[in-house]
């Protein structure tokens, strides 16, 4: 047989291989359609109804977040209980107050803070915001709690009745911006950073560089924080009638005035009129039965989870009248990092994927960008804006919804949109570059390990990190970096209809608050994310629409693994058992062979700029 004959033989075997594997998968995932659809099937009827009248019971746990961190499936369904609600997604929250707000059916608010660990003080005011349109109905507030942290407290706040445990306190402590320092220990250790930066405010390399806060960074932090306490503050006392400056003398003579009263910290609490009744667990629960409608043991409250179940099934029955046109929302949160990533950071591949994708449905007449970040890859960071450009070419409006923070690379993102709009305490700004390279040949040198050989320029074996840093390579990295600012200056002046010098008096890597940035230009208006819909909405010419929120897609693999945990999660509630306890039911095996599949899952480490350039600003979060 002729080698050409017996190539085709082999393409011809190769093809039918291929086939037969499709096949084979193809069944497969039949099969395994099937079972969901059986075991769905069987557990549909879970959700609990409505009570005619209740209250809705509002207790957020973990932190407040735009978008959960990606958990594979499998660590999902064996993880402990606690781990499934580390994070509540704000817009939930929003959601389920104003649904209630206009819900006959909702008598009562109930806000438990107990399980809330942690919340940026942007994305508090935003649920102000709902809090204030749920007060405006006269519904009454209940706010119980344990103890009220700082972020804990400023939700309750807004309670008509606000109820403290005898043992409990309110822990009022202000805002800070504090970190450490390592210039001293790389010495030590003989490890030289080499450090690269446009912009005079670009402080994310000090705690390399120093052993203490520059002038001029702690100056402009110390502004800053000091605005943020002061929006606080003053919110607290507005909601509960005290004088001005009631708060910060509580924080700041916590400790004289807990030490008069014995130590008693909930006393100092109501004494202070930051709490209306000191209440044990049960006298709560007898509280809450004589104020709220229910049977004789127990008043009739639904959760947030279930009442959100129950609006969206409610939305899903009226969809087949549902208008046809769209409002997007795309998430932006956490570090931008440079290809694939999952929930919880910003993959450029990915976000620009999910952004170029919305071309493919006529029916989206608007995009709102909701930016959650602190910045990271440069190059990560262009291509998203590169597909953002796309959008906007189409004469599709793009509408940018800040967070907590839109800072450096957030705002490199933001920059040229239609309208940009942020909370009040929004952190933004920080428009500046930088880049940071260590070495260790001293190191090595101090252990007798010495570095030496040949290159065909001079340039060769620039990178590796146990040789000194060249001349050439430091003029090569600034340059670079001088380069980068240069273009953010020019995208920022184009996108906000400026001049590049007028930019730059702003940038410098400066951070600015959102009140801050609507001032200087940075920002069109201050709002939250159903503002940022809106106004795309407007721009867009529509009346009726319907918001949508895309995501990354899953592998084949993640989609089939997560609807099998949903089943069995819904499968187990019916039977009354937590999904942790599964764990305990299922060999050790299975549960390392399931970690092993779901491995390559876990997300990369941060800052991976191919080029080694970063806009990210360190000290956004607060």
């Amino acid at each position: 047989m002729s080698d050409k004959k017996v190539g085709l033989f082999k393409r011809a075997l190769n093809f039918l291989a291929k086939l037969a594997n499709g096949l084979r998968t193809l069944i497969s995932i039949g099969f395994v359609i099937l079972f969901l659809v059986f075991i769905g099937g069987m557990f549909a009827d879970n959700l609990e109804p409505l009570p005619d009248r209740g209250a809705l019971y509002l207790a957020p746990s973990g932190i407040l977040v735009d978008q959960r961190a990606y958990v594979p499936p499998l660590d999902q369904l064996l993880s402990d209980q606690s781990a499934m609600y580390a994070e509540t997604v704000v817009r939930d929250i929003i959601k389920a107050l104003n649904s209630a707000s206009k819900d006959q059916r909702i008598t009562h608010l109930v806000i438990d803070t107990d399980y809330l660990e942690g919340a940026g003080i942007a994305k508090l005011e935003e649920i102000s915001g709902a809090l204030m349109n749920f007060k405006a109905t006269d519904k009454p507030i209940i706010a119980i709690g344990d103890n009220f942290t700082q972020a804990q407290y400023f939700l309750a706040a807004h309670a008509d009745h606000i109820m403290l445990n005898p043992m409990g306190s309110v822990m009022l402590n202000g805002f800070g911006a504090y970190r450490n320092y390592f210039k001293d220990a790389l010495d030590k250790l003989k490890v030289n950073i080499h450090i690269f930066r446009a912009g005079t405010y670009k402080s994310a390399i000090e705690p390399f560089s120093r052993n203490a806060m520059s002038v001029q960074s702690k100056a402009e932090n110390s502004d800053r924080v000091n605005r943020l306490w002061h929006y606080y503050s003053s919110t607290v006392e507005s909601l509960r009638n005290l004088d001005k400056g009631s708060v910060d003398n509580y924080a700041n003579n916590l400790h004289l005035n807990a030490q008069a009263l014995g130590g008693d910290l909930s006393q100092l609490a109501q004494q202070q009129g930051l709490v209306d009744q000191l209440a044990s667990r049960s006298e709560i629960l007898d509280y809450l039965n004589a104020q709220i409608p229910g049977t004789e043991d127990e008043f009739d409250h639904v959760d947030m989870a279930t009442y959100l179940m129950h609006i969206e099934y409610e939305e899903l029955v009226a969809a087949a009248a549902a208008p046809s046109d769209k409002v997007v929302v795309v998430v932006a949160k956490g570090t931008i990092l440079d290809g694939d990533q999952p929930e919880g950071t910003i993959g450029g591949d990915t976000l620009a994927y999910i952004l170029n994708d919305l071309d493919n449905d006529p029916q989206i007449k608007a995009v709102v960008l909701r930016i959650d970040s602190p910045g990271g890859s440069a190059f990560a960071a262009e291509i998203i804006r590169d597909a953002i450009g796309k959008i906007t070419e189409r004469d599709i409006p793009l509408v940018v919804s800040m967070g907590s923070y839109a800072a450096s690379g957030g705002y490199w993102i933001a920059a040229e949109a239609d309208s940009i709009l942020a909370m009040s305490t929004t952190i933004t700004g920080s428009i500046g570059v930088y880049g940071m390279i260590p070495t260790v040949e001293d190191s090595l040198a101090a252990l007798g390990i010495y570095t030496d050989g040949v290159g065909s320029t001079d340039i060769a074996g620039i990178m590796r990190p146990d040789r000194p840093l060249s001349q050439q390579t430091k003029t090569l990295f600034q340059s670079s970096v001088e380069h980068i600012y240069d273009r953010f200056i020019k995208l920022v002046a184009n996108g906000r209809s400026t001049t590049a010098e007028a930019v730059d008096q702003i940038a410098q890597g400066r951070v600015w608050t959102g009140q801050q940035a609507l001032e200087l230009g940075l920002v069109d208006q201050l709002g939250g994310l159903n503002d940022a819909i809106q106004v795309a909405a407007e721009l867009a010419e529509i009346d009726q629409y319907r918001v949508e929120y895309p995501s990354r897609i899953l592998s084949p693999q993640e989609l089939l693994v997560q609807q099998l945990t949903q089943n069995i999660s819904a499968s187990l509630a019916g039977l009354g058992l937590q999904p942790a306890q599964l764990s305990t039911e299922l060999s050790t095996g299975l549960l390392s062979r399931a970690r092993s599949a779901l491995s390559p899952l876990t997300k990369l480490s941060e800052f991976n700029d191919p080029r080694g350039i970063y806009l990210h600003c360190d000290n956004c979060p607060i």
